[in-house]
């Protein structure tokens, strides 16, 4: 009974002229024939390879067939087609090796089906979607063959130049989880189709997503110490796909709507004008150390994947994730260029941030490569030619290359001096001046050397890994208690100040000075030259209560609580406006560095007095004057983190274009900015009184 069970559901599975096939080799993964299906996967040291097919949600197979070698091979790569096969199904591999070789470097078992690493969905346990809850932290993991078909109308790439960019990092759950947002559909790509109306009003030009791609939830074991409950990965950054939306970031749950309403949001955001990156993590995976499960990449060819020790098996561990892909294997190297540009030509998005990036240029032995043939490879590559790249230009192993990340004249960098020395300047750290200066214009000492732009510089003070703005100037240490590791995670050089008070307080003082913090921090991001990049939320002050490493709290600590719009929203007005400014004069948005460009834009430097700047160790404030063609305007930034006032005399006043103020962190909330254009006029001309700790900025 049991055998004619099966041999129905087989039949249902597949027509009247179903017939397996040779196959062929290219392209690797899943592709439809005439009338048939092939399968494409490498394996260079397995010596046997089964397809397991199932229907989906059903925990055994459905049927499975064995790679004949000396059919189905052609060199590493295994191959069969199936003609006749009935859509809607899950499929993955078995592998086996047969040898007297007992390696440690390879991790063959016939007992697991392995993930395509070229599937452009996925199915298996979800923690995220009501409909696959389930309590267990183990679950099948399915590749998936879905149909992908979509109008994308009249949909087309918006290409903004990365110099006019307006950047703002966001977490697809996060964003919209809470109830507060008020969104039909939460912690979903429609949820955030749902708040396109507010980025909009905000000014951003593109939305970063932390990790999109298919991972495990429940894949943390710990849980809180304070409260006993469940930890999950959150974050996202232990990628089970290179390929794959993740399938509960999605509304609908059949097969493949994670890639059709993906499809649905990347449209409405370009509709209105807004670019989608994504951070891509390329350098471990959510398979783990030894102890982790044989996912995919480990149990096709382990060996290849991965850089491993080649005597005792152990992974290197560059990520600090307990693996680090062989990114510079010519094999690894396809997989990650494939990846990008099935993302650019069929996802159509418009960048990629590379998470931990300098490990894509270690080669198979951990070295670090002076011309990694990976990154060649991407910047090089003519699917990608409009696609913005960001490098986070550092390892887990201390390898820091900001600045100095092999860029072949494409690579833009998330500055992280940038972040550190805005902090240290902000918080009246002594010697910073002349280093704000360098910073404020584009930073020339870290990309001027290699021919690259101020635009190659993404510039930031806080992202989702550590404080967000408001918590950078209400903690001088991490609270992390509530993350289970007893306080071992996180940065602990955050170079944040609490102004008084660790964590909240009803002192009004305080909360003022903290307030006038967060906007010159906000002032002296948007405005200095280089890409502006925010982090969701830090328009509405929202806080992770000190936590700077919640890459495992799924719930009030990394959810944007919408509630704070209202109370905050002067900052939120604060923040449009320096946007809105900053897209209104183009010099504040340079292609090139002072004196590499033709025209009459000019930079020049001031202290209290004109002409006389002050780069003493002992100083703490500055003035930057922007000036451009005798019919644009003229801007004029001034930085004082020294605690007492002082009065700054001002270039020449011209009758016919008088100094207005757009800016003074100082004046009471809804007066520290003006909407572009509505400048506030100046009672006089030659000078103005810059109360300590303020940014003013001026423009005529």
């Amino acid at each position: 009974m049991a055998r004619t069970d099966h041999h129905n559901r087989l039949l249902d599975a597949v027509t009247a002229d179903f017939a397996v096939l040779r196959g062929r080799p290219q392209p690797f993964g899943v592709s439809l024939l005439a009338g048939g299906v092939n399968f494409a996967v490498f394996s260079r040291h397995a010596t046997a390879l089964t397809l397991v097919l199932f229907r989906p949600g059903d925990p055994e197979p459905l049927v499975e067939f064995p790679f004949d070698p000396q059919i189905n091979r052609t060199g590493d790569v295994w191959h069969i087609a199936l003609q006749g096969l009935v859509p809607g199904f899950e499929y993955g591999y078995r592998t086996a090796r047969e040898s007297s070789d007992d390696s440690p470097v390879h991790r063959f078992d016939a007992g697991q089906v392995l993930l395509d690493p070229y599937a452009r969905a996925l199915s298996g346990p979800s923690l995220w979607r009501a409909a696959t809850r389930c309590a267990s932290r183990q679950g099948n993991w399915r590749s998936l063959l879905v149909d992908d078909t979509f109008d994308w109308g009249h949909d087309r790439p918006l290409n903004h130049h990365l110099a006019d960019s307006v950047i703002y990092e966001m977490h697809v759950r996060g964003f919209t989880r809470d109830a507060s947002s008020g969104v039909s559909h939460p912690g979903t790509f429609r949820g955030v189709m749902e708040k396109i109306p507010y980025l909009k009003e905000l000014g951003i030009t593109a939305v970063e997503l932390l990790p999109v791609t298919e991972f495990d939830e429940a894949d943390n074991y710990r849980r809180n110490p304070l409260t006993g409950e469940p930890l999950h990965n959150f974050w996202g950054y232990h990628p089970l796909s290179f390929f794959a939306p993740k399938a509960a970031y999605a509304v609908e749950m059949t097969a493949g709507a994670q890639v059709r309403e993906f499809k649905e949001m990347v449209k409405a955001l370009h509709a209105a004008g807004i670019e989608v990156i994504l951070d891509m993590v390329f350098n471990h995976t959510g398979e783990g150390n030894q102890q982790g499960r044989s996912l995919s990449l480990r149990g096709l060819d382990n060996s290849v994947y991965y850089i491993v020790d080649p005597q005792s098996g152990a992974y290197a561990n560059y990520s600090g994730c307990g693996n680090t892909v062989n990114c510079n294997h010519p094999v690894v190297r396809d997989l990650i260029i494939d990846a990008l540009c099935y993302w650019v030509t069929e996802m159509r998005v418009d960048g990629f941030r590379f998470d931990l990036a300098s490990i894509l240029g270690r080669g198979s032995d951990g070295a670090v490569l002076t011309n990694p043939p990976l990154l060649e490879r991407i910047a090089g590559n003519p699917v990608l030619a409009d696609t913005k790249l960001i490098a986070e230009a550092w390892d887990a192993a201390g390898l820091y290359q900001v600045g100095t990340f092999p860029n072949f004249g494409r690579w833009a960098e998330w500055n992280g001096k940038f972040r550190d020395d805005l902090r240290r300047f902000v918080r009246g750290d002594r010697g910073m001046v002349s280093i704000l200066a360098t910073r404020l214009a584009g930073s020339s000492d870290l990309y001027q050397d290699d021919g690259r732009a101020p635009f190659h510089s993404i510039n930031f003070v806080t992202s989702h890994d550590g404080f967000t703005l408001a918590d950078l100037v209400s903690y001088a240490q991490k609270h992390n208690e509530a993350n289970g590791e007893y306080g071992a995670d996180g940065d602990d050089h955050n170079f944040s100040a609490n102004h008084g008070c660790e964590g909240t307080t009803d002192d009004p003082a305080i909360g003022a000075l903290r307030a006038r913090q967060v906007h010159n921090f906000a002032t002296l991001l948007v405005l200095a030259h280089g890409v502006p990049m925010l982090l969701a939320g830090d328009e509405m002050a929202r806080s992770q209560g000190g936590n700077n490493n919640a890459w495992c709290q799924d719930n009030a600590t990394s959810w944007l609580d919408w509630t704070r719009l209202a109370a905050n929203r002067e900052l939120f007005d604060f923040f449009r406006n320096l946007i809105a400014f900053r897209k209104r004069y183009s010099l504040l948005r340079p292609r090139h560095f002072e004196g590499e460009e033709s025209g009459e834009r000019r930079l020049t430097w001031h202290g209290s007095q004109l002409h006389h700047p002050d780069w003493s160790e002992d100083s703490h404030a500055l003035a930057m004057h922007l000036q451009g063609k005798p019919e644009e305007a003229e801007i004029y930034l001034i930085a004082s983190a020294a605690l007492n006032d002082a009065d700054f005399a001002l270039p020449g006043p011209d009758p016919q274009r008088p100094w207005r103020r757009f800016v003074d962190t100082t004046l009471a909330a809804g007066h520290a900015s003006c909407p572009p254009g509505e400048e506030a006029p100046l009672p006089g001309q030659t000078c103005y009184r810059v109360q300590g700790r303020s940014v003013v900025v001026l423009v005529r």
